[in-house]
């Protein structure tokens, strides 16, 4: 490489640091190795988690096909609605039922498919109540706006999914894209979120003239339940009060199973076999979510295996700093008198009319100017500020570097018990098994390292 403009010939090198801009290297003992996790017949439940815009959908596809091309017969769960994971495995569309990827390579099988959340609910009703009651349910408009929008469905629903494909001991491995929430924590917040909703005093009050029957019922809903009525009535209007009583009378008897499903499903993330990787981009926010999310999953003893920093940026020239790179920068703008034209010099000490439109010196500069067009000066000049914009482009690339190095370095000081993998920052998305694989060679062990 050729000496650096703004440093001595005579100086000696010296190592790069994180505060010039090289990235350091994470210690061995820290660093993820996915393949014998995704290797282990007893890994069953693979759980992509973090904030939302990190990249968890498409390294849950990745580590999905790595697992399939390795042995395994792999169902990828995605609740992006976005349908990038089909368009990337080459599928026109993806929905509540698992579909086979075809151009894999292995003998193992890739499936994927996304969480139709309302669809998902209808099955649990009409799983746990008998068709007549069923059809009353999924009628209901309670239910309807209960099962598209509630707030923390999406989340239950993809454990409800969990659940469902856990049971049916199809598939050797699950791999679950969590759903893009504002936070990392609605997922595992969901069920208690739902579950207190249902065991809520309005819930409870609502279904207790169900729960009487009879004369005792009547008397209780025409006595205690006019004032509610009356009150509720106002504020939520009539039709709508009725619907949520038909909805909670109907529903009554298959709130105990929402609740024991969300209880074993819970388990079932706590049980040996599940592994969580939470997945972050090497931005503040995102590893303050992300450290969050490590925090509360040891709290709640649920595995985590390490951490995917995502779209991480790379240099190969890392050893020329972004300090030395704008002084570089600033040595080839900087106007000398060795980069003038020959013959000005005493037209510009003149003391005639300098740069009047009729006096000498201007027609001589503009004869100057033209007769130097294509002339080895001006060719060198254009390639001096070509060379200046692109160390000032490296200087930023240096500068964005150090800001990740800086964020990544306060997570794993935080967390130095946490694996982490680096996977680089790619020009364009990925829409193709090609680009999932590229992905899962750099999450694998050993391929971490950027350029």
């Amino acid at each position: 490489m050729s000496p650096d403009p703004a440093q001595s010939t005579t100086s000696a090198p010296t190592q790069p640091s994180p505060r010039d801009g090289a990235r350091s290297p994470l210690s061995p003992s820290r660093v993820l190795d996915v393949d014998p996790l995704l290797d282990d017949p007893r890994t069953r439940i693979v759980v992509c988690c973090g904030s939302g815009g990190v990249g968890k959908t498409t390294t849950a596809a990745a580590l999905g096909l790595r697992a399939a091309e390795r042995g395994r017969k792999v169902v990828v769960l995605t609740i992006d609605p976005a349908r990038r994971l089909a368009q990337s495995m080459g599928i026109d569309s993806l929905d509540n039922v698992p579909r086979r990827v075809k151009g894999t390579e292995g003998d193992g099988e890739l499936h994927a498919m996304m969480l139709d959340m309302k669809r998902t609910f209808d099955e649990v009703v009409e799983a746990h109540a008998d068709p007549a009651r069923a059809a009353t349910i999924l009628a209901n408009p309670f239910y309807q706006s209960l099962s598209a929008g509630f707030a923390g469905t999406q989340e239950y629903m993809a454990m409800e999914k969990l659940g469902q494909l856990r049971a049916r001991d199809e598939w050797d491995l699950i791999v679950v894209d969590t759903p893009p929430s504002r936070s990392a924590l609605d997922f595992l917040d969901a069920p208690k979120r739902l579950g207190s909703f249902l065991d809520g005093r309005l819930i409870r009050l609502l279904t207790a003239p169900a729960k009487l029957g009879g004369r005792a019922g009547m008397a209780f809903l025409n006595v205690g339940m006019s004032m509610m009525t009356g009150t509720l009535g106002k504020l939520l209007g009539g039709q709508l009060l009725k619907d949520v009583q038909t909805f909670v009378a109907a529903m009554d008897t298959t709130f105990g199973g929402f609740r024991t499903r969300a209880d074993a499903t819970y388990k079932l993330l706590q049980a040996p076999g599940t592994a969580f990787l939470v997945v972050a981009a090497p931005e503040r926010d995102a590893l303050r979510e992300a450290a969050y999310f490590v925090e509360r999953l040891a709290a709640e003893d649920m595995p985590l295996v390490g951490l995917v920093l995502n779209r991480v940026h790379g240099s190969g020239a890392g050893r020329l700093s972004a300090e030395r790179a704008l002084a570089a920068a600033e040595n080839l703008e900087e106007p000398r008198i060795v980069d003038q034209g020959g013959g000005k010099a005493g037209l510009r000490n003149s003391p005639d009319t300098y740069g009047s439109s009729g006096s000498p010196a201007s027609e001589a500069a503009a004869e100057d100017t033209a007769s130097e067009e294509g002339s080895p000066a001006t060719t060198e000049r254009s390639v001096d500020q070509l060379a200046s914009a692109l160390l000032r482009l490296h200087a930023e690339r240096m500068q964005l570097l150090a800001r990740e190095q800086r964020t990544r370095d306060r997570f794993t000081a935080r967390h130095p018990e946490v694996a982490v993998v680096e996977v680089p920052a790619l020009p364009g998305d990925v829409h193709d098994l090609t680009g999932l694989r590229y992905i899962g060679d750099r999450l694998a062990a050993g391929r971490t390292e950027l350029s």
